[in-house]
């Protein structure tokens, strides 16, 4: 497609820490009219490992190789630890990433940053180049619980809790932030069976995405289950489709220890109360189904079982 008929985006995913990053950056990647100017790996905690950010850029890596997009595509890391305070950045490839493309946004060709884990790089980003503020950026984080007492977690919700000093960091500033909380995104969810008939088969990176999910399941999952929800994929649904999602404009909070919204800010932000399952699935459905006949194509490449 022409350059002004896409969207210059950033993906900044925890990839290893579940199961529903995968299927976010695949879409993003198949989606003609987002111009990827780079994947960022995240770090997710230490709940489940030392090295997470690590994992997270070689989960990367590895969905780049099964989609013939090996050295491609920049990817960049991002930083393996929280910031330490709402004062000082944690410094990395992925931060500077963020603030090189920002100085390139303009109102007809403004940059989309998707996090799909914590807001660490942002943050570093706006305390490294406190000027990103004022570009023509938007910030799509899925994190956060519902507002008006809608509440879908006991504690801090997972993204936010991995560094609630980054989120506060970046919900203070004047950055225009599009939030998807957990009450929204949890509701899109599919089965085993539907990811079987839709895109099992179809190539060796559709069995990955629906493989690595069953197992991710099984590991962290003591109760019988045949579903997850792909919580991160409304970021790609929405740069794709930005009136795909019904938004409410709410004065910027400020989060505390325990991941409950204070007042804050008041910097208006746009959080979204409802996306468009039916568009966001079929539509990555569709794109991985084409992935797989356009692979079917190219000479050297190992068959799928359909």
């Amino acid at each position: 497609m022409p350059a002004a008929a896409r969207r210059r985006v950033i993906v900044n995913t925890d990839a290893k820490n579940e199961a529903d990053d995968q299927f976010a950056i695949v879409h993003a990647l198949l989606s003609p009219t987002l111009d990827v100017r780079g994947l960022i790996a995240a770090h997710f905690g230490r709940r489940r490992s030392d090295r997470s950010m690590a994992e997270s850029r070689e989960e990367i890596d590895k969905l780049l190789r099964l989609m013939d997009l090996e050295g491609k595509v920049t990817v960049a890391n991002g930083s393996a630890e929280p910031i330490e305070d709402e004062t000082t950045p944690q410094d990395s490839p992925g931060a500077r990433l963020i603030i090189e493309e920002s100085r390139l946004a303009s109102p007809d060709d403004r940059l989309y940053v998707a996090f799909l884990g914590p807001l660490t790089d942002m943050a570093s980003a706006i305390l490294l180049d406190p000027g990103i503020v004022g570009r023509d950026v938007v910030v799509i984080w899925i994190g956060g619980v519902g507002y008006g007492g809608i509440e879908t977690y006991p504690g801090p919700e997972f993204n936010l809790g991995n560094d609630i000093a980054a989120a506060n960091v970046v919900f203070g500033s004047q950055m225009t932030v599009w939030q998807v909380p957990s009450n929204v995104y949890s509701q899109v969810s599919v089965g085993y069976a539907e990811l079987e008939e839709r895109i099992g088969g179809t190539s060796g990176l559709a069995d990955y995405l629906i493989e690595q999910m069953v197992e991710w399941n099984a590991t962290y999952h003591p109760e019988p289950i045949e579903s997850r929800s792909l919580g991160d994929s409304p970021a790609i649904s929405l740069m794709l489709y930005p009136r795909g999602g019904q938004f409410r404009t709410v004065p910027a909070p400020r989060f505390g220890r325990e991941g409950h919204y204070l007042p804050g800010s008041g910097n208006p932000i746009r959080v979204v109360e409802t996306v468009d399952v039916r568009f966001l699935l079929e539509d990555m459905f569709a794109k991985i189904r084409r992935f797989g006949r356009q692979q079917l194509r190219r000479p050297g490449l190992p068959p799928t079982r359909r």
